[in-house]
């Protein structure tokens, strides 16, 4: 039986619009000159691209469910919905979060979806919702998940919980929080890190709601100057289109130029920074000195 679980994005939509409003109002009253503010085109854009994600996850939705219902059969196991198995789902889904969120940042394929998201040079509430319209690359990463058997109902909750709390953190009006805030949980300074194109920022702090994957993992980065936000080349353009497939666009070219399978297969899989080299070897940009190994600090959008 399906679990009765709320739509949590739904009603968090109020909210979302009395929150961005207010943050509107307060750059408006209390302009930071440092703080990337607002942009109308901007905003629009980005409020577009959450609209149009809506009606294409609703297509992406009919083949993800049917994958999803296929594996919960198959399985003879059974998580039960209870308080305390829905803490621990919430738990398992932000792990399983970070590893989807990280594969998008360094496999090119991946990130050209993802990249809609760091597209903007502003950094507000608005930019939350700036959202791909290609999400069918995020579903793979749960199936551990649905074949442990959680119910994909509330797979679905537990991701909704996730994208809600990820909204507030899109802000720059909020300073760090207390320290054992910090230390635990994804907050508005870990993520403008993330949200950075800074070579020392990029390619850090994937967390969802937990910031301790990241410093588990070795992919986490304190926030110490002031981050630059967008991609490493920006891209000129504010139509919706044109943000959601640029990079779609970028990757057939330089499948058309490739003169083997090997590159062929490099444009696609490799990190988007990655180059051959005339040797049929990768060559990569040196990683500055602030960033950590084993992270690429490459972008080529």
């Amino acid at each position: 039986m399906e679990p009765n679980l709320p739509d949590v994005v739904l009603w968090s939509i109020p909210a979302f619009v009395l929150l961005t409003v207010v943050e509107m109002v307060v750059h408006r009253l209390h302009p930071d000159e440092n703080a990337a503010g607002y942009d109308a085109k901007d905003a629009a854009t980005s409020v577009t691209m959450g609209l149009g994600s809506l009606v294409f996850d609703l297509l992406w939705k009919i083949p993800v469910v049917a994958i999803y219902a296929a594996v919960y059969e198959l399985t003879p196991l059974r998580v039960p919905v209870l308080w305390w198995t829905v803490l621990l789902m919430l738990l398992a889904q932000d792990f399983f979060y970070y590893w989807s969120h990280r594969s998008h940042h360094v496999i090119r394929v991946l990130w050209a979806c993802h990249v809609v998201h760091h597209s903007s040079r502003k950094f507000n509430l608005t930019t939350a919702l700036r959202q791909p319209w290609t999400s069918l690359t995020v579903w793979p990463f749960y199936v551990p998940l649905i074949a442990c058997g959680v119910h994909p109902a509330a797979l679905a909750f537990c991701s909704s919980v996730n994208l809600v709390y990820q909204f507030w953190v899109h802000t720059e009006r909020i300073d760090k929080l207390p320290r054992p805030f910090e230390y635990v949980l994804n907050t508005p300074s870990h993520h403008r890190v993330h949200h950075a194109s800074q070579g020392g920022y990029l390619d850090r702090n994937f967390g969802g709601i937990l910031i301790v994957w990241d410093r588990l993992f070795g992919s986490f980065t304190v926030e110490t100057e002031r981050p630059v936000f967008g991609l490493t080349k920006n891209i000129a353009t504010h139509n919706p289109l044109r943000v959601a497939t640029h990079e779609y666009a970028a990757i057939a070219r330089d499948v058309r130029a490739a003169t083997t399978w090997g590159e062929r297969a490099g444009r696609v899989f490799r990190g988007p920074g990655w180059q051959p080299s005339r040797t049929g070897t990768a060559v990569h940009v040196p990683a500055p000195a602030a960033a950590q190994p084993g992270v690429s600090t490459e972008r080529a959008v």
